[in-house]
């Protein structure tokens, strides 16, 4: 199920948005390879003003590449600065961007890291790029054009028992309200039951894209920080997947959480969710 519905408008802008998503995979790679030059596998930060320092670093060098290029390739548009911030933007085209998506994983020599753009009209995502610089894959998606994995097609899973599913969930940043952890440690347990296999890990775009490419059933998320989830969205949305909050609405901007999954598993894992109140 697409929740995107795409517009007349829209299809009419088909080459335009590929010429703008040309350009957005160039930006989104160079960014890449700046970050993987600034990646130390053996990097162990000794404490939270290190940790804090390192993370601050790695965003201030890749936004100083990024920023323009990306408003070049999309003239008229604007840049959604803060990019831990939630809910609605006003009108018109942002940039969404995460310029070291589990930057957290990145500055503990982890791999689970990437760099993610997403254009934004009027609160509803245009066209995304995922790429991971360490293993080279570069995910994609246009509004109505399919999700594509280094340009071949993507397709959720055909599952249609959680019993049988493999689901994820992580913390959205530090600092989450109590009573959404607390959500997030008894939606573990219910997967826990209900499910086959649960995942807690972030980020979340290392693990929507999995649920785009099928190889991951579902992921939910009790936060509505916008540039962890757009990007994912577009692309599960796009391979087949369904899109929604926790309990079973359509998913937007506005929604204080998240659900994405292969269609065959969705009123399950709804319902699973729901019962948490």
């Amino acid at each position: 199920m697409n929740v995107f519905a795409v517009s007349p408008s829209v299809n009419a802008e088909t080459a335009e948005l590929d010429a703008v998503l040309e350009r957005t995979v160039t930006a989104v790679k160079a960014a890449g390879a700046l970050l993987r030059e600034r990646h130390d596998v053996g990097a162990r930060p000794g404490d939270l003003d290190e940790v804090v320092r390192a993370i601050h670093a790695n965003d201030e060098a890749v936004l100083a590449l990024i920023k323009q290029p990306l408003l070049t390739a999309r003239p008229g548009s604007r840049w959604a600065e803060d990019e831990l911030a939630s809910g609605l933007l006003p009108a018109g085209e942002w940039w969404v961007v995460d310029t070291a998506e589990g930057n957290i994983n990145h500055i503990h020599g982890m791999g689970e890291w990437g760099v993610t753009a997403t254009l934004v009209r009027d609160n509803a995502p245009l066209l995304t790029v995922v790429h991971l610089p360490l293993t080279g894959d570069t995910y994609t998606a246009v509004q109505g054009g399919g999700a594509l994995l280094n340009g071949e097609s993507l397709r959720t899973s055909a599952k249609t028992d959680l019993r049988a599913a493999l689901v994820g969930t992580g913390q959205a940043k530090p600092g989450e309200d109590e009573e959404a952890l607390r959500r997030m440690g008894a939606s573990v347990t219910a997967m826990l039951i209900n499910a086959l296999v649960v995942r807690v890990s972030v980020p979340a775009t290392m693990q929507l894209i999995h649920v785009a490419a099928g190889h991951m059933d579902a992921f939910w998320q009790f936060s509505d920080v916008r540039s962890g989830l757009l990007p994912g969205a577009l692309l599960v949305s796009e391979a087949g997947g369904t899109v929604t909050d926790t309990r079973g609405e359509p998913w937007t901007l506005a929604s204080s959480d998240f659900l994405a999954s292969a269609p065959g598993l969705h009123n399950r894992t709804v319902e699973v969710l729901s019962e948490l109140g």
